[in-house]
């Protein structure tokens, strides 16, 4: 059978400001189109639908990001070096050097701190009863990240407009990526000044990868971008999984009530709002080879968008997909990525997550919206900016 080579075209801006802050309809037209689309705002292949999206995520060999995981070159080239821009032995070597500390067994150690922690949230947002969902969701992640990872204390003020950035330059040189620019090379900045200075936190992420290029197991350089690799994927998206899931709570009170009557619910919770919600709208990857996928002939060299928020609101993969119901077993979702490039800290965001939502559903008894929710511009990160709450206690 011939291949296919008479592409659909689809020619909206999926990184104007209006697209990201309501990306769910151009999914939908997207989906329609077909398994893959061109982009040609961007000149790029989109993937709209699940299949094709976990057959590139599962295949680095052929669908590389070594090239870089962004939609422009500066990021794609800035980005070298780090655990998401690598493949293969490289892209092993680097994650194994951290791997320990996210493991099953490292991750039991921390329960008890984490379930403190999101207790300690919870009746603090109960206390104040009318809340803003960001801030109560950035509260945990901002109490366990940085230590783990190790910056200092001093500078830590930065570090969420920093990550957002990170996120945004991985997204086409639009004025959104502009903008954060200098915030994005502040980041590195700081990074490189940990790692010169020697101030990552001792028993941290950053004092194993400052005693790793000691040892000559990485190069010095790799330090602060390593550190980065770490630092920005496990705020961000662990901000929005945690707010976006008090704004599904708020939206479908029945949902709540559901998870108050059987919290053993709160697992399949999780992956439901990361898969309605997915927090990285896409990244990319770089065909090295001539190829196909879906019958469709794909030139070597050519750049594929892997459209996580659409691959798990696919109808041919999911039924009622625009449904929020955390009865569904969700696990196979591609919120947090598949293959050897799944998201090394799912485990510690399935974690806060869980933390947070066990905490409140012991305090809470209904979740109310007080205003509408304010979606953040960011190329990447799909997350609330604001969203007024109201937690009546019971």
């Amino acid at each position: 059978m011939p291949l296919r080579t008479d592409i659909p075209v689809y020619r909206p801006d999926l990184y104007s400001a209006s697209a990201i802050r309501d990306t769910y309809p151009h999914y939908a037209a997207l989906r329609e189109l077909g398994p893959v689309v061109w982009l040609s705002k961007h000149k790029v292949y989109a993937l709209p639908r699940y299949a094709e999206c976990r057959q590139v995520l599962l295949d680095d060999d052929t669908f590389a990001s070594s090239g870089g995981v962004g939609l422009n070159p500066v990021a794609n080239r800035v980005g070298q070096g780090t655990t998401l821009f690598s493949d293969g032995e490289d892209h092993a070597r680097r994650r194994s050097l951290l791997a320990h500390r996210l493991t099953p067994r490292a991750l039991r150690t921390m329960k008890d701190t984490v379930d403190q922690q999101a207790a300690a949230v919870a009746e603090d947002a109960v206390a104040r009863r009318t809340v803003d969902a960001v801030e109560v969701a950035t509260a945990l992640p901002m109490s366990v990240i940085p230590d783990l990872v190790g910056w200092p204390q001093q500078g830590r003020e930065h570090l969420l407009r920093w990550a957002g950035a990170t996120f945004d330059a991985l997204g086409p040189l639009n004025c959104q990526a502009a903008r954060t620019l200098p915030a994005s090379l502040g980041m590195m900045r700081y990074a490189r000044a940990v790692v010169r200075d020697r101030s990552a936190l001792d028993g941290s992420m950053g004092h194993d990868l400052l005693l790793a290029a000691d040892e000559g197991r990485i190069m010095p350089a790799e330090c602060a971008t390593m550190m980065i690799d770490y630092l920005a994927p496990s705020l961000d998206t662990t901000i929005s999984a945690i707010s976006s899931a008090l704004y599904l709570f708020a939206l479908h009170p029945e949902q709540w009530r559901l998870l108050k009557a059987d919290p053993d619910l709160v697992p399949k919770a999780v992956n439901e709002v990361v898969r309605h919600q997915s927090p990285i709208r896409a990244f990319s990857r770089t065909a090295t080879r001539d190829t196909e996928l879906a019958g469709t002939a794909i030139p070597k060299g050519s750049r594929l968008l892997v459209l996580y928020g659409s691959a798990n609101r696919d109808p041919l993969e999911w039924d009622d997909p625009d449904t929020f119901d955390i009865r569904r077993d969700a696990a196979r979702q591609l919120g947090f990525g598949q293959g050897t490039h799944g998201c090394a800290g799912q485990g510690l965001a399935r974690m806060e997550t869980s933390a947070i939502l066990r905490a409140l559903v012991e305090r809470v008894d209904r979740i109310e919206m007080t205003g509408p929710p304010e979606w953040a511009l960011n190329n990447v990160i799909h997350r609330l900016e604001r969203l007024p709450l109201e937690l009546i206690p019971g």
